[in-house]
């Protein structure tokens, strides 16, 4: 091989590695509050936020909840780098229950967005959301939810819905307060349409639990 072959190989190939790592050396600008606000419900302020690699890029994602006096949303941002410029852009956003007994959790484990909260008064609803990034759609598809309704100062049964948005299968869990405490019922297996379900048309905990107005 000629030195010139050598040199153009060389090139080549140190050229192909920078495109490669270009997503671990470029990282956009972590976006402020005042930036995200566009992003927000109007007076809103954030609750909780989250920067961390959603999509698997290599690249940190922005997600938050925010919320004003009467509505507060789940938002996801994922960052792009592209010729021009860098940034994040909104790709999923959800509602969420609107009375929180403190501020929701997020977290990412193994390329899934776990949103866990809290909700409601003597009578509450815990809640675990599961959403993966879908890279065809570029959307957040929920893949899975648990939610429980359940009395804090044990005054009336509660009931656990456990759904794989996947599989359709769901799993329903009554528990009868007694004297001792909670008693679980037999558990129900039901089946709910597969069809793929994104962070905008994600059903609200209460929806599932059909409670409430």
């Amino acid at each position: 091989m000629s030195s010139r072959t050598s040199s153009v190989l060389l090139s080549s190939l140190l050229a192909a590695a920078m495109c490669a790592s270009a997503a671990d050396r470029i990282q956009p600008p972590k976006p402020t509050e005042e930036e995200l606000s566009a992003y927000m419900p109007d007076g809103a302020k954030i609750e909780t936020r989250l920067d961390a690699d959603v999509t698997g890029d290599g690249m940190a994602d922005v997600v938050f909840v925010a919320a004003n006096d009467e509505v507060r949303v789940l938002r996801v941002m994922i960052a792009y780098v592209d010729e021009f410029n860098t940034g994040h852009e909104p790709i999923g956003e959800a509602a969420m229950e609107p009375y929180p007994l403190g501020s929701a959790s997020l977290s990412v484990k193994k390329g899934v967005l776990l949103v866990e909260d809290l909700t409601g008064g003597t009578t509450a609803i815990q809640s675990l959301y599961r959403y993966r990034f879908d890279p065809k759609a570029r959307r957040m598809r929920l893949i899975g939810d648990d939610v429980t309704l359940y009395s804090r100062t044990n005054a009336h049964d509660s009931t656990a819905i456990s759904t794989n948005r996947l599989t359709g299968a769901q799993t329903v869990t009554r528990s009868v307060v007694g004297e001792d405490g909670y008693t679980d019922q037999p558990p129900q297996k039901k089946t709910v349409p597969t069809k793929p379900l994104y962070m905008e048309d994600a059903p609200m905990p209460a929806k599932t639990l059909d409670w409430g107005d």
